[in-house]
């Protein structure tokens, strides 16, 4: 069967017609379909294990592809291969087949990582560790060995350890006997620390950030220091939590709130340490598209077009990253009662063929914030180690390397929106999303208007302004709004500029502390609660 999608990201005509043959083949063989219509489906999912009716494991076939390996039907009636050269076709599933301790060490970013030998450049330093540690995932634990590769069996040692809370003495001793029962010739790391010295240059770790239970500050960077900020400087909530019946002082200091930080450059740079990745990093610029008159990409969008020519520097470089950045509340405890608002931030990199972009694996998280409580407004606060590291990416850069050009090249990164619902929209931008002026097209030109007996805002009919001048809708009176006819237009949209200019103004009124309690222009001219973080962004 050929591969399931062509470089544009569609189903391939080849794969299709392969479907078909497939389904064609089945139906002549009414023995493999029982009274209810139905067959084995050998999608990747079900692995003829699950039946269900032709229609449906023609879906499946389409949506994820046959199961791996799967070419000898004999589960709908085909004889099985005896005689044939089955040389070249093991050869090339060994191929398709990929370690899947190697699909760790690139974190999912692709296979057929092959690019080690010929290089026309060679790989940066980080570059150079990340195809060491993937030669470790294909190396033998001792010579002669089939089922453990050194990385496999580190990897599954290290998470016992973790799973079971062993000690690291107890590691190392266990780690001691193992080798004493291995050939002479095995290759395991000695003791613990040599072992998470190999896993650490996976690259896939996280910071742990010290934070405020109440959302008002983290402590990053140069008020890490344990001993000097023991305390919120805000609202003096202790940093720690206290240590019941220790005299001595001797337990380690366990914070009331951690904010877990993923770093987005190793990520980004492993897109392109895969040789089959990398080709797809410049698809918003080398794409086909079908149809030019339809926006099949981000990049065939006004705004994408407009950040280029504002920012031509950036565009010349096609390997550059455009990001988004998605976040939304959640409750890990959904199945009990308890109350908890836990918000991961999302980065992904829209680079990539539309199929490509939306794939779990090309979704990273970069910030998981604690609860219990929502973050509200504070969220700023818990965006600060993601911000720096944009403003980084953005006015340095970091060499990468470039496993499908096979050269290092500076690699710099581009935030260029935020997707959310409405509330965490008004989490993200400043501009709160209640009450009267919680439109964020209209703002101060809205035309909400209270309901007479509730009190509340309603927004019922303010849509009839965007319509064309003379549509019939614009002179109902009875469909929407009681005897009320439409003439005026669509309020004019702030620019970037004059959104900016009344930003500073209120920011210099020091507006962020208590907006409500302190000005009382706030839900009647504006509805700004705060300066968002993101305008510390030089784009």
């Amino acid at each position: 069967m050929s591969r399931r999608q062509d470089c544009t990201g569609h189903l391939s005509e080849e794969f299709k017609k392969g479907v078909v043959e497939f389904i064609d083949f089945v139906e002549r063989n009414p023995t493999v379909i029982d009274s209810l219509g139905r067959i084995l489906c050998p999608c990747t999912k079900c692995k003829n294990r699950l039946r269900d009716e032709i229609f449906w494991v023609e879906k499946h076939l389409c949506d994820r592809g046959f199961t791996e390996g799967y070419i000898n039907w004999t589960a709908y009636g085909e004889e099985r291969w005896v005689e044939q050269d089955t040389t070249n076709v093991t050869q090339e599933h060994e191929e398709e087949n990929t370690n899947p301790y190697v699909d760790m060490v690139i974190d999912d970013a692709g296979d057929n990582l092959n690019v080690v030998e010929g290089l026309e450049e060679d790989p940066n330093p980080s570059a150079s560790k990340f195809y060491k540690l993937l030669r470790s995932a294909d190396e033998p634990l001792w010579d002669g060995c089939t089922k453990h590769t050194i990385l496999s069996a580190v990897t599954q040692l290290v998470n016992l350890k973790s799973e079971f809370n062993m000690s690291e003495s107890c590691y190392n001793r266990m780690v001691a006997i193992i080798k004493g029962m291995l050939p002479e010739s095995e290759k395991f790391p000695e003791d613990f620390y040599r072992s998470k010295t190999m896993i650490q240059e996976l690259g896939l770790g996280y910071e742990k950030i010290d934070a405020c239970p109440n959302h008002y500050m983290i402590y990053y960077k140069e008020i890490s220091d344990k001993i000097s900020y023991v305390a919120c400087t805000m609202c003096g909530h202790p940093r720690f939590k206290p240590k019941a019946g220790d005299t001595t002082n001797s337990s380690r200091d366990v914070p009331y709130s951690i904010l877990r930080y993923f770093s987005i450059t190793p990520r980004l740079q492993r897109l392109f340490m895969s040789k089959t990745t990398a080709q797809y990093m410049k698809w918003h610029v080398d794409g086909v598209r079908q149809d030019e008159s339809v926006i099949t990409h981000p990049a065939d969008a006004n705004a994408w077009k407009q950040f280029d020519a504002t920012h031509e520097l950036f565009s010349q470089e096609s390997r550059n990253v455009r990001l988004g950045l998605c976040t939304d509340g959640f409750n890990p405890f959904s199945g009990s009662k308890t109350p908890y608002s836990c918000w991961p931030v999302f980065v992904t990199p829209y680079n990539l063929p539309p199929s490509m972009c939306m794939r779990r694996e090309y979704i990273f998280l970069s910030l998981l914030i604690p609860g219990p409580k929502s973050p509200g407004k504070k969220l700023d606060v818990y965006l600060r180690p993601l911000i720096d590291e944009l403003k980084v990416l953005w006015d340095n850069g970091v060499t990468t390397y470039d496993a499908w050009e096979k050269k290092n090249f500076n690699m710099k990164a581009a935030l260029l929106w935020t997707i959310s619902d409405f509330l965490a929209y008004g989490m993200l931008s400043g501009w709160s999303t209640h009450g009267h002026l919680s439109c964020p097209i209209c703002m101060k030109n809205t035309k909400s208007f209270r309901l007479q007996h509730d009190a509340k805002p309603c927004w019922f009919d303010c849509h009839r302004q965007y319509l064309p001048a003379g549509h019939a809708f614009r002179r109902d009176r009875y469909s929407f709004k009681k005897s009320t006819v439409e003439n005026s237009f669509p309020p004019k949209r702030m620019s970037g500029v004059e959104i900016l200019s009344e930003l500073d103004k209120l920011e210099e009124a020091n507006l962020g502390a208590n907006p409500r309690g302190k000005k009382g222009d706030f839900g009647t001219i504006h509805n700004w609660v705060r300066k968002s973080i993101f305008w510390e962004l030089p784009y």
